[in-house]
């Protein structure tokens, strides 16, 4: 593969100097990934996630933000700085999200957006892996008696504008010559309170949004129906920017470094207890073997502080998913009948 300009560049400089008997400068002996030695520089993780999704990310009662993409903002910390908490959450729109990415504002985006070839095509950003696969669906009130999608021609729709949602909703209705009204909010809780309040007729995002927000209803969560179409593919990832390949490498194989764990039956709980184990995968992942860190510029226990401090990827699920009553389904190991497939670690 060749190296980018910016890489010979540097590494032609270092030999010119040593050369000429000096020392490179620490600069010139960077990671290979200018946003990864960024990281290193500040010592924290700039992590744009949501404004606030049960599940996804939220602050606890103590401020701390709890959620899927916020664990997936540590996982990547943990290997970058050795270190989970070294992390700074920004609270981002779906209208500011990808300008935050493309000025350096964050580093890393987990903000349960959708990988489409648009989008991967047209912003200079790219997707380092699928941490949930969503689809479009729509909640209703029960009182309404809509019992499915195709029942509701004609109807207004609450929906995030900006969003992936949009055109799903506006295919499904031209494939089935139905019409529907938009009701464009961004504000996630006024969204929420205009369908709760009767502005709409339903209220349309990814599945698992509807569901936690359903679920964050309590005893009015009955009052609330999920209709069981499921009307797009929304795989959810975690995105960075084109052009810095070790950062991409970094991003994906710690999400695959956690799959791996939980194929293995590696925990944060039981981690330690396998340092002397023989199979091959694990003294790997452990980084009891080889040089995987040093091929990623990272320590070669990278992968340990994974899944010591964050969990492996069924720990992580468990923690944030599975309290809001939201089966793994597709999102099970491939093994057990899921997408999530680990590439081998070797």
């Amino acid at each position: 593969m060749f190296r980018s300009t910016r890489t010979r560049g540097a590494a032609l400089f270092a030999g010119l100097l040593l050369t000429a008997g000096l020392a490179a400068p620490a600069h010139a002996e960077g990671s290979g990934s200018a946003t990864l030695d960024a990281v290193r520089a500040r010592g924290q993780l700039v992590c744009g996630v949501s404004t606030g999704v049960p599940g996804f990310s939220l602050p606890d009662s103590q401020g701390v933000t709890r959620g899927i993409d916020a664990d997936g903002c540590r996982t990547i910390a943990a290997a970058a700085l050795g270190d989970a908490s070294k992390v700074k959450f920004v609270p981002l729109t779906t209208t500011n999200r990808f300008t935050a990415l493309q000025s350096g504002e964050v580093d890393v985006l987990i903000r349960s957006t959708t990988w489409t070839l648009a989008r991967e095509g047209n912003l200079g950003l790219e997707f380092a892996w699928v941490n949930y696969y969503d689809g479009t669906g729509f909640l209703v009130k029960k009182s309404s008696g809509v019992k499915s999608a195709k029942e509701m021609d004609g109807a207004t729709i609450c929906v995030q504008p900006g969003t992936s949602t949009e055109l799903a909703i506006a295919d499904y209705y031209r494939l089935n010559n139905m019409k529907f009204t938009p009701i464009l909010i961004q504000d996630l809780p006024e969204i929420q309170n205009a369908f709760l309040s009767g502005r709409c007729d339903a209220y349309s995002t990814d599945g698992s949004a509807l569901a936690t927000f359903r679920f964050s209803q309590g005893p009015k969560a009955d009052d609330l129906v999920l209709l069981p179409e499921i009307i797009s593919k929304e795989p959810l990832g975690v995105m960075v920017r084109k052009g810095d390949d070790k950062w991409f490498d970094v991003a994906r194989w710690s999400y695959v470094a956690a799959l791996t764990a939980e194929e293995n039956g590696v925990t944060s709980q039981n981690i330690d207890s396998f340092a002397d184990s023989k199979v091959p995968d694990i003294r790997r992942l452990l980084g009891l073997e080889g040089e995987l860190g040093k091929a990623l510029g990272l320590d070669n226990k990278w992968a340990y502080n994974i899944v010591k401090q964050v969990g492996n990827y069924g720990e992580v699920w468990d923690r944030n998913i599975t309290p809001m009553g939201m089966p793994r389904g597709i999102n099970n190991l491939w093994n057990k009948g899921g997408l999530q497939y680990a590439p081998p670690m070797r």
